[in-house]
């Protein structure tokens, strides 16, 4: 088929890329030239494994195009998938401003049936005002539909998700827009679930917003475990193997981050708010995790005492392994709390260094390294936010040697609490008894 991508940002260039690389020609638009230069070289804007070599594959066949101009997917389309932002407004709800523009360039541009398909993450009812507004900018009479099709890609994996879904979503309100959709993902091996556009819309709140829940749920079970001597990932572990609760993001630590849950919890609490139902329950979600990090510091002050003039290193900035994104990143805020407190805050993460400097500038007290072991480098304690490979098979006695004070404050449990602590270090994890030294 011809397929069209309004948005090459995560969403929109994974979607497009794969599609081209199964044998789709794939038209992508966006806004920012500097992007489309890039992306025209082979060269992504953004970290995720495999993207930029099947960027570069998919580009040298051929069926993948890149423009500014939205007309020329409307053009050449058949299927046009929206995949622009749509980031939170202080009050927890969705921007949908540019959903809307990119409604308005699509009716601009519409002389033939299309079906146009929200990719994006959305408030239910979302597919109402995309159809007004097409309608209403409509040059001429044409039909066409609109569908959703929510995204479930986690970053660092996205490829194996897009290639290999658990699941796919499609919602439509026509039979002629549901036999181009399946026939669009036929060769998927996956359940594929046909319903109506309302439903498709609060599959994707509903399913982030549970498994923030999860998290959550953990997070409180550690402090439970913490005040009673248990073992938060023996509980864990336990839980998990019931196949009606299973151990996938049952996991304690520090919260989560990154640009979809937390946006989408607030979206969802939002979202039940406007139709007058308590959102209680999400909101305490949302609590608890905030409440993560300021447990976290506290811990850090109980390893050192007082932390105002203390070197502490923060190892992981992106939000979690495998990406270079730092919104909503743990390791960020940590580090603020820190700096807020007097201390000299040592930055290290693989990927994530030139956008965590865009949020939090390099200064006197806040320094970045390229180099784990130097980021170690007379350090009172060292805080673990991202678990990354490298961070999880630390050297620790390389790392003990460098130190300050070997210290170390975990807030993803990377480590065995009885093997770390036979190395001669302070070990601080979240919701387990051993290794405690207060």
């Amino acid at each position: 088929m011809k397929i069209g991508v309004i948005g090459a940002g995560y969403v929109g260039l994974t979607t497009g890329v794969c599609f081209s690389h199964l044998g789709h020609e794939v038209f992508i638009a966006d806004k920012d030239p500097d992007r489309i230069g890039l992306l025209r070289q082979g060269k992504a804007p953004f970290f995720e494994p495999g993207l930029e070599d099947m960027l570069k594959k998919c580009l040298e066949k051929g069926g993948l195009h890149f423009t500014l101009d939205t007309s020329e997917i409307v053009a050449a389309s058949e299927v046009i998938f929206i995949c622009v932002g749509t980031p939170p407004r202080e009050n927890g709800s969705a921007d949908l401003s540019q959903i809307e523009q990119a409604s308005r360039d699509i009716a601009e541009n519409l002389n033939a049936y299309r079906i146009i398909v929200e990719k994006s993450t959305v408030p239910v009812k979302t597919s109402y005002w995309i159809e007004r507004t097409i309608r209403l900018n409509l040059k001429k009479p044409v039909e066409f539909d609109v569908a959703s099709n929510p995204e479930f890609l986690r970053e660092g994996s996205a490829i194996h998700d897009f290639m290999q879904p658990d699941r796919i979503v499609i919602g439509v309100s026509s039979e002629r827009a549901r036999n181009i959709l399946l026939k669009l993902y036929e060769n998927f091996n996956c359940p594929i679930i046909v319903t109506d556009i309302a439903s498709a819309e609060l599959i994707k709140h509903a399913s982030n917003s549970f498994l923030a829940m999860k998290i959550a749920y953990a997070n409180l079970l550690a402090d439970i475990c913490e005040k009673t001597g248990a073992d938060v990932k023996v509980v864990t572990k336990g839980m998990g193997l019931d196949e009606r609760i299973g151990d996938k993001f049952l996991e304690a630590g520090i919260g989560y981050g990154g640009s979809c849950l937390p946006k989408d919890v607030k979206a969802f609490i939002r979202i039940g708010e406007e139709l007058g139902i308590s959102m209680d329950l999400l909101k305490a979600v949302d609590r608890i995790n905030e409440e993560r990090l300021l447990a976290f510091v506290d811990r850090v002050r109980q390893a050192l005492w007082n932390i105002s003039g203390k070197h502490v290193a923060v190892l992981g900035l992106a939000f979690k392994p495998g990406t270079d994104d730092v919104r909503e990143s743990p390791g960020l805020k940590v580090a603020k709390l820190l700096l807020d407190e007097g201390a000299i805050v040592h930055l290290y993460d693989p990927q994530a260094r030139e956008n965590a400097e865009k949020i939090l500038p390099p200064g006197e007290n806040t320094l970045y390294f390229d180099e784990l072991y130097k980021a170690l480098e007379h350090v009172d304690a060292a805080c673990i936010t991202t678990a990354w490979e490298e961070i999880v098979n630390l050297d620790v006695d390389k790392a003990r040697n460098v130190m300050r004070t070997p210290i170390f404050i975990d807030g993803r449990n990377i480590w065995e609490c009885e093997q770390i602590i036979q190395k001669g270090v302070e070990y601080y994890p979240v919701g387990r008894p051993r290794g405690r030294t207060y």
